[in-house]
């Protein structure tokens, strides 16, 4: 599914099964093609299928990069179709692990929020913010939702700015204001017979639906493929014929930077850096009928890495690793 299809347009139905198709093809991105799969179920109003697919990838939580993220998925899902007692269990727990992900925080407080447990809803988005940002120097982007919704529900609550709703306020970046946005008194002019008042809340509806569309939106990105040191060195002995491809590392690693700076002059948006395996393209290349050896498949393998969610983006956040891996930040390494 293209990131510009119009909703109205997408077989929700037809979307999971194909995904759920080529996680058993990709093993090893089961996970995010899962729960994009498990996404496209709840839209198409099959929850329990949905649910089928969090129990699917729960039943291996040891080998889950973001196991917090699928529970509270979970989650939210089963509070939809009158799992409620279920559904509080398993926010509790995501609670009590406290996961590094401010996504699967976001999920859970937002699901109670949506039932109407504003004070609960509060709690954990403060709960979550005072976790992740503690000590974090400046807000990652990822976090910013956490700072919103406190935000929105602190309104909601009648409760008195305090420093972090001043911090999400300097975060949001619309037209319209987060005071503004997040006004309890808005739900009203929905049903006034005023022409302008509802002309407003129009405007302000598509601001916010501009924020959340900016917020959930991840883009096919724009990906330029790097090869470990190891990796290449890997794929230099066994496919020589790539030497004029890749004449060292140092070159390597240093055309990726200069190659994503000048997209980014040109005005490229959504670039990303994936990374490749040789057991993986060995596999890409057997699956296209053709052997490693031909250059034209390189780029056509970043490009299926990036389809799969296995991009970076880049320029990495202020402090954040550089991309190549040599465990410094971006800014005192390729991004000097």
């Amino acid at each position: 599914m293209r990131p510009d299809t119009p909703a109205e347009n997408v077989d929700h139905s037809a979307e999971a099964a194909r995904l759920e198709r080529t996680a058993g093809l990709y093993p090893e991105d089961a996970e995010a093609l899962l729960l994009r799969a498990a996404a496209h179920r709840e839209l198409a109003g099959d929850r329990p299928a949905a649910t089928t697919l969090y129990d699917r990838l729960l039943s291996a939580a040891d080998t889950l990069e973001n196991p917090g993220l699928v529970r509270a998925l979970k989650a939210s899902n089963l509070w939809e179709y009158g799992h409620e007692a279920e559904a509080r269990v398993i926010i509790e727990g995501v609670r009590t692990a406290s996961p590094r992900d401010p996504a699967a925080w976001v999920i859970v407080a937002e699901a109670l929020e949506a039932h109407d447990e504003l004070e609960a809803a509060h709690d954990t988005f403060t709960e979550g913010a005072t976790k992740l940002l503690k000590d974090a120097p400046e807000p990652p982007r990822p976090t910013h939702a956490l700072l919103f919704g406190r935000h929105r529900v602190r309104r909601m609550l009648g409760m008195p700015h305090d420093d972090w709703d001043a911090l999400a306020d300097t975060l949001h970046t619309l037209p319209v204001s987060l005071d503004e946005l997040h006004d309890p008194k808005r739900v009203w002019s929905l049903g006034s017979d005023n022409p302008a008042e509802l002309a407003a809340e129009i405007s302000r509806l598509r601001a916010e639906l501009g924020a959340y569309r900016e917020a959930l939106s991840r883009p096919f990105p724009v990906a330029v493929l790097h090869w470990p040191a190891s990796e290449l060195r890997e794929l230099l002995e066994a496919y020589p014929a790539l030497w004029a491809e890749y004449p060292s590392h140092e070159d390597h690693v240093a055309a990726i930077e200069r190659s994503l700076r000048e997209l980014a002059a040109s005005g490229t948006p959504n670039l990303g850096v994936v990374t490749g395996t040789v057991p993986s393209y060995e596999a890409f290349a057997a699956s296209e009928g053709s052997s490693p050896t031909d250059t034209t498949l390189l780029p056509q393998y970043a490009t299926t890495l990036a389809a799969r969610g296995r991009a970076v983006p880049w320029p990495p956040q202020r402090g954040a690793g550089c991309w190549c891996g040599a465990g410094r930040a971006y800014g005192e390494c390729h991004g000097g």
